[in-house]
Order: C-alpha cells, then sequence, then structure tokens
C-alpha cells in the first residue's frame, strides 16, 4: 500500500528531477522511493555484523562446553 508524502525540493531542482526519472523510465515518486530504500539498506547490517566480536568461546574444560559437546557430538 502506498501512502503520501510532502517534500520540499528546491525549484531548480523539480525540471531536473523529472527529467531523470524520465530518462530512468520511472516517475519521481519511483525515483525517490528506490532513493530512499537504496539508503536504508545501505545502513542495515547483517546479524554477523551486527554481533562480530561480542561473542566467545567457551573453554574446553569448561563444564558447559563439555555438555554442549557431548549433546552435539562436537
Amino acid at each position: 500500500m502506498k501512502a503520501k508524502i510532502n517534500l520540499t525540493i528546491d525549484e531548480g531542482i523539480v525540471p531536473l528531477a523529472k527529467r531523470y526519472a524520465r530518462k530512468m523510465g520511472k516517475s519521481v515518486s519511483e525515483l525517490v522511493e528506490s532513493l530512499l530504500r537504496e539508503e536504508i539498506e545501505k545502513e542495515q547490517t547483517s546479524f554477523s555484523e551486527k554481533w562480530q566480536g561480542r561473542f566467545t568461546t567457551a573453554a574446553k574444560d569448561d563444564t558447559r562446553y563439555q555438555k554442549l559437546s557431548k549433546r552435539y557430538q562436537l
């Protein structure tokens, strides 16, 4: 479902944006939406990037490690 929003853009950019959107075969709305989507996706980090370096493996003599290794046959 689409929603309408109002954007304030420098009036000198409007004809350029319309021309560029036409050249790309999109409407200005589609162009803005795709550009925003790209920027948002760039900022989102993957699970592994988010948690990298936050976990350490247990020492092999740790009782939890021994129980898990028996359970999962590590």
